[in-house]
């Protein structure tokens, strides 16, 4: 009489090591160095990986990716306003962010992209004189089919305490907002919001040159007021931070008007969109209605430069 020997199950993956441990998925023989601990038991890196593709991503409250806990895009926003600080410094010869008070005077990045009507000038050294003809540097104007300032306005800022206050902001704004919103409804909140701050200026300011992140900002305020109003928290710390700054908006010389509270309808409006699209067809929703206060501030923008020429 005869006996078999009794063979020891070797990992699927390393032949070499012997081992009782099965995967609770697939019963796979699977050594220490393949284990990953599951609810039960462990399973192999091969069901790990397939139970990784059929899972559902993360999503936030309103529809957005969990990536923006993260802040990549506040990051990146950040960022992009300090290097656009920087190429004007390089413009002016080096002291342009850092001389005036609360802001600096207009120099030749302001005339290059910030929001105004009408070509300008700027003199031999780089500073914006206003419409004369024939003398300095001429820049169109939006009406002079330079729409990309109502985009680039948003990045150009007067002065270092100019930068660094809104920037402030959007780092305290940014982060929460993208966290619950996702990247890209976040950002797309931002450059809404922006771009309607900016829209308004050249309606109602086109012989002024505007420019800095604070129509974004305030835009950015309105909608974490009715984000937090729709998660049910305490809006109060909210609602006294934008009353000052709405106040400091009239008191303080020299700030658009016309801008911050373009941004605050725009991005309330935006954030309404957001906070409230009901959830079997939010996505679809957030979007189009995003995409139709797009368009209404790109038929403004055109009735004005109709207007205007």
């Amino acid at each position: 009489m005869s006996e078999s020997p009794v063979t020891v199950p070797v990992c699927y993956r390393h032949p070499s090591k012997e081992t009782y441990v099965r995967c609770v998925r697939c019963e796979r023989p699977i050594c220490p160095d393949c284990m990953q601990a599951a609810s039960v038991g462990h399973q192999c890196p091969d069901c790990v990986a397939e139970g990784r593709r059929t899972q559902r991503p993360a999503r936030t409250a309103f529809g957005g990716s969990a990536a923006g806990r993260e802040g990549y895009v506040t990051k990146a926003l950040i960022g992009l306003n300090v290097l656009v600080a920087l190429l004007g410094v390089a413009l002016a010869g080096g002291s342009s962010l850092f001389s005036g008070g609360l802001f600096a005077n207009a120099t030749r990045l302001q005339a290059i992209g910030g929001v105004v009507g009408h070509a300008i000038t700027v003199n031999s050294q780089g500073v914006w004189i206003g419409e004369i003809p024939g003398f300095g540097d001429v820049y169109p104007g939006i009406a002079d089919g330079a729409y990309y300032r109502l985009f680039t306005a948003m990045f150009i800022h007067y002065g270092i305490l100019h930068l660094a206050m809104n920037m402030w902001a959007l780092w305290v704004l940014g982060r929460n907002l993208e966290a619950v919103l996702g990247p890209l409804r976040f950002l797309g909140l931002y450059l809404l919001a922006g771009l309607g701050g900016n829209v308004a200026c050249y309606l109602l300011s086109p012989d002024s040159l505007a420019a800095g992140a604070s129509t974004a900002v305030f835009g950015l305020f309105a909608a974490f007021f009715i984000i937090l109003r729709k998660l049910g928290r305490d809006t109060s710390a909210v609602i006294g931070i934008l009353v000052i700054n709405i106040v400091l908006t009239f008191a303080v010389p020299g700030i658009s008007i016309a801008g911050h509270l373009g941004g605050l309808v725009t991005g309330a409006l935006v954030g309404a969109i957001l906070a409230y699209a009901p959830r079997p067809r939010r996505t679809l929703i957030q979007v189009g209605g995003s995409a139709a206060v797009l368009v209404f501030l790109a038929a403004l923008t055109l009735l004005q430069t109709a207007a205007l020429t």
